[in-house]
């Protein structure tokens, strides 16, 4: 009798599909592509749910901000109907979720775990982050792609986004590919005139910071001469 209490209560052996196994194990015992096959719900002609769902994974994994409606429906076999759920759902959790369990920002390293992958590209990248009044991420949005200073980003279009948002303050984020933490002439021009020009506009902002592999430095930590606020000093 023992025995058979038990094993009603026991784990089946067995392969479970993304709805049985988040009953048994729990929401987060599920990988991002089983998630997603909960929400797509089923595949199209040319593929199964689960190999759908890879893509998308796949896809979401390099964004850096919520994507467009059609940047989604440019995924192989996603059509309008399914690509607008996903957004529906990517947008709902930061309403609802993600705003109300994230840890507002106070140091640099608060900022990382959101800019991580960029210590793996091969390129250059140059992204802001906006903050709303209580110092909470809004969006990580790309700016340039390449090298810094062969692409110069002009305070237009790296305020644009802030302005956009909303946002009270931003922080600027760039790797370097090269694995060197030590920022270049262009970067402390460049770091100049963003802060000068979010002086003017009333969005300060709080850090520049450089990202690669072995590490991270930021420049409002070694020269907060040039910044505004003192937020991070």
């Amino acid at each position: 009798m023992l025995h058979n209490q038990i094993a009603l209560f026991a784990k089946p052996d067995f392969n479970l599909m993304p709805r049985e196994k988040l009953e048994y194990s729990g929401v987060r015992s599920l990988s991002n592509e089983e998630l997603l096959a909960i929400i797509l719900g089923s595949g199209c002609h040319e593929c199964d749910v689960f190999e759908l769902s890879r893509r998308l994974s796949d896809f979401l994994s390099k964004e850096t901000s919520i994507p467009s409606l059609s940047r989604l429906k440019c995924i192989r076999g996603l059509g309008k109907v399914k690509a607008a759920q996903i957004l529906a759902c990517l947008e709902l959790s930061g309403r609802f979720i993600l705003s109300d369990k994230a840890i507002p920002v106070s140091v640099p390293e608060d900022v990382l775990s959101r800019v991580a992958y960029m210590k793996f590209e091969a390129q250059e990248h140059l992204v802001v982050i906006t903050l709303n009044s209580a110092n909470f991420i809004i969006r990580v949005h790309e700016l340039t792609t390449g090298l810094v200073n062969q692409t110069p980003v002009h305070p237009r279009e790296a305020f644009a986004c802030a302005i956009e948002d909303r946002a009270v303050s931003v922080i600027f984020v760039h790797n370097h590919p090269s694995g060197s933490l030590e920022p270049s002439p262009e970067d402390m021009s460049i770091t100049r005139v963003l802060c000068a020009s979010g002086k003017i506009l009333q969005i300060p902002v709080l850090d520049h910071i450089i990202i690669c592999k072995s590490g991270f430095t930021s420049l409002c930590r070694r020269f907060p001469e040039i910044f505004e606020s003192s937020f991070f000093h």
